[in-house]
């Protein structure tokens, strides 16, 4: 859907932008002169700007499969417009280093952060440092590093990095913020940069990303992800080591949901707000949510959990919030985004970034049709089956083994219409593939779902 921009290195036009400055202010003298023009080029408040940020990683894709966005008045828009409407100004993207398929790769993050940063956002760039999805069940290293001795993994990755961030600024974008790793809970391109056993190393890893991204641009923010915002004593023996082993880093980065917490919203931001304020006092750093989420079938509820981790990120001069994937709906089995999937239009858990306290929700929420969604998947150990409902319905959701025998039954009996999900557990069950099966009324579905131990 977007063509690949074609990068040619610009001369800057600040000189055009400058105001004239007449004679009696030449006569103030060249150092009062040139900080008043820094003054003009760079305002303080847009440099201050609070990130109400967006992950849209998976939009071309969804643009490429032919979805549509549409705005809270129902008028068919450009995604990013949308966003902006909602308050969003700044944009996070995730890179992979030689992806299957070319989602995600240098070129793939080059076109949409130009088109962003065409449109005023902030730029974020997540640097997953691994072919595909790393968070902290899954850190591989690229394939075409993986026999590589450490310090030969150290040079490639410094390359990369280089490379990216030199074709981002050819193609006129700097990045505000850039992550090295994604969620590195126990660090990184394992196996050697796995923090529990190699913590020297991982700090190494960040170290290089840091020195690669600052070769480039020494004002863009490096920034080092962890998830599990709730839990202060992970983040302090992670950035315990960085520090220890030298590492160099400018901002805390933090996964914040409270369905992967498995906690009330108002418990997950609470404990949020408290390691926020041991990382600043502890490290001197600033702090930033770069993933955030809530389930799109409860709007209103995402709106005051997003509104209260906002405020409470303001409270310590955080630097932002980023909601990840809004945009998605009925997509991929992901069930987090805050988009409608009955009108197209977002769901008013993005008033949040408006200011906008949501008391209810416009226009019909009940289910189209039914639908079953399993994520994630692959998974270990749990999962979450969700699935709609349209009118009440005697529901049987039943697992399989690959020989059609049944594992467990979850759901026996009449359900009423609406969306409903719960947690499948396979704890004592071996590694492999097996089948979720849900009928209710004239409807049958099937899902394959894959345990990985």
């Amino acid at each position: 859907m977007r063509k690949i921009i074609e990068m040619e290195r610009a001369e800057p036009a600040v000189s055009a932008k400058l105001p004239i400055v007449s004679s009696t202010v030449k006569r103030i003298g060249s150092g009062l002169i040139l900080l008043l023009l820094m003054v003009v080029v760079h305002p303080p408040d847009a440099a201050a700007q609070f990130a109400n940020g967006a992950d849209v990683s998976w939009l071309p894709q969804m643009e490429a499969a032919g979805y549509v966005f549409k705005n809270q008045s129902g008028v068919k828009m450009n995604c990013l417009d949308i966003l902006k409407e909602e308050g969003i100004n700044a944009i996070r993207i995730r890179a992979w280093v030689n992806p299957k398929g070319g989602y995600c790769d240098t070129k793939y993050v080059t076109a949409l952060a130009h088109e962003a940063d065409s449109m005023g956002f902030d730029i974020l760039i997540d640097f997953h440092c691994s072919d595909t999805w790393a968070d902290p069940s899954h850190q591989y290293t690229p394939a075409a590093w993986a026999n590589d001795s450490l310090p030969q993994l150290l040079t490639n990755l410094y390359d990369y990095v280089y490379g990216v961030m030199d074709t981002l600024k050819m193609a006129g974008v700097v990045p505000k913020w850039v992550q090295i790793g994604n969620e590195t809970n126990n660090g990184m391109m394992w196996p050697l940069g796995m923090a529990t056993t190699h913590m020297a190393n991982f700090a190494q890893m960040i170290d290089t990303g840091y020195a690669a991204v600052k070769a480039i641009d020494s004002t863009t923010q490096v920034i080092v992800h962890l998830s599990n915002s709730y839990d202060d004593t992970m983040y302090r023996w992670m950035f315990d080591g960085l520090e220890k082993y030298g590492a160099r880093w400018d901002v805390i980065g933090m996964s914040a949901y409270p369905y992967w917490a498995n906690l009330p919203w108002q418990t997950d931001d609470s404990l949020t707000l408290v390691t926020m304020k041991d990382m600043i006092a502890r490290y001197h750093k600033k702090v930033m949510v770069v993933e955030a989420g809530y389930a799109y079938n409860q709007p209103v509820t995402a709106n005051h959990y997003l509104m209260d981790l906002i405020a409470k990120t303001k409270s310590v001069g955080g630097l932002g919030v980023f909601y990840w994937e809004p945009e998605c709906y009925n997509w991929q089995g992901y069930q987090m985004g805050a988009w409608n999937p009955a009108n197209e239009e977002p769901t008013v858990a993005l008033d949040a970034f408006l200011g906008k306290y949501a008391t209810a929700v416009a226009g019909p929420t009940r289910p189209e049709g039914f639908n079953l969604h399993v994520y994630p998947n692959p998974f270990n150990p749990s999962t979450t089956i969700q699935y709609d409902l349209p009118v009440r319905s005697n529901v049987s959701i039943d697992i399989y083994n690959v020989l059609g025998q049944e594992v467990k039954q979850l759901v026996s009996g009449f359900q009423n219409q609406g969306s409903h999900s719960l947690t499948w557990s396979a704890n004592g069950l071996a590694s492999g593939v097996y089948f979720c099966r849900m009928s209710a009324s004239d409807f049958l579905a099937m899902r394959k779902l894959v345990l990985l131990k």
